[in-house]
């Protein structure tokens, strides 16, 4: 289900992320997060770092990164991201200026370990979060009110947000792009960084692997030969079959791998593919039924629906208003 949309605003000066930086830096969080923002084009957004002290940041890699801004730059955040947390006790001074951010309407993002600084804020009090998976007994017990969910790649409440480790760090900034300027634009940045679909938050971290047995395959080539065939009816027997495997071994691999069934994966994907056609095209609904593979208008509405909890031309007329917004 898609989320509460942001309270951050958008405009055509662009939309500015202020990512706090703080020692030792995990450099693939930050270098993530400023990719999938970077390819979105500046137009959209303006990406920049501070700390809490201006100057050389010492990184998880052993280089330093300078850092020329203050806490005083999240004044002026529309996306106040942290992307990790290196350990230790969040300075106050970092905690207030984020309730602040926070309180003038700022989206607050915890990437992996960033999660203990939304959650020393407050800001996760009675909420469910994500965190990487090996440091989520910590956060529930340093902050027992936030409702840790320890498998899950990331949760968006619209006003803050928290991912797993990692690559689903990415995936979370992915989701936020697709909810600030449609699902089209996110996709066509996931290409450029050679990302796989869209994955939802609801699906399964990735644990550690068992240290002896086989390893599972890989869904990777289903899942792109799946993504081609979109417009085509496909059952779970055709994907097992496709896969070289039962039917129920199939559903054991999506469920162990990607937390939801073969059906619903492939449901996340139409819709996906539906909410594109619906941003950049003026297709009738029937026909967009037909090319992602939802057979009738009836069905698709009624899926649409269950999902997003709207109608497909609702969802035409708020995306196509906001676009004019942006661009006025």
């Amino acid at each position: 289900m898609t989320p509460p949309p942001s309270r951050s605003k958008r405009s055509s000066a662009g939309h500015r992320v202020v990512a706090l930086l703080h020692p030792p830096q995990s450099v693939f969080l930050l270098g993530c997060a400023g990719e999938v923002f970077r390819e979105s084009g500046a137009a959209r957004y303006a990406f920049e770092v501070c700390a809490e002290r201006p100057g050389a940041v010492r990184t998880e890699a052993g280089y330093e990164v300078t850092v020329a801004a203050g806490p005083e730059a999240l004044e002026r955040a529309d996306t106040v991201l942290v992307p990790g947390w290196g350990g230790g006790e969040v300075p106050e001074g970092v905690v207030a200026a984020v309730r602040r951010a926070h309180g003038r309407g700022a989206r607050i993002v915890g990437l992996c370990s960033g999660a203990f600084v939304l959650a020393a804020a407050g800001l996760l009090d009675g909420r469910r979060a994500a965190t990487h998976w090996a440091r989520a007994a910590e956060l529930a017990v340093r902050h027992p009110r936030v409702r840790v969910d320890p498998a899950v790649l990331y949760v968006d409440h619209g006003d803050v947000a928290t991912s797993a480790g990692s690559a689903a760090a990415v995936d979370l900034c992915l989701h936020l792009v697709r909810t600030d300027h449609g699902a089209a634009h996110a996709l066509r940045v996931a290409r450029k960084l050679v990302m796989p679909p869209h994955r939802e938050g609801c699906q399964l971290q990735y644990a550690e692997l068992p240290e002896e047995g086989p390893v599972a395959d890989s869904l990777a080539p289903l899942l792109e030969w799946l993504s081609d065939r979109l417009d085509q009816p496909v059952s779970v027997a055709e994907m097992a079959l496709r896969a070289q495997v039962s039917a129920r071994t199939l559903t054991r691999r999506f469920t162990e791998q990607l937390g939801i069934s073969p059906g619903r994966w492939l449901l996340d994907r139409r819709l996906a593919a539906t909410r594109a056609l619906l941003e950049e095209t003026d297709l009738p609904v029937e026909t967009i039924a037909h090319r992602v593979g939802l057979s009738s208008a009836v069905n698709l509405r009624r899926r649409f629906h269950e999902a997003l909890r709207t109608t497909p031309a609702a969802y035409r007329r708020a995306f196509r208003a906001a676009g004019s917004v942006e661009r006025s």
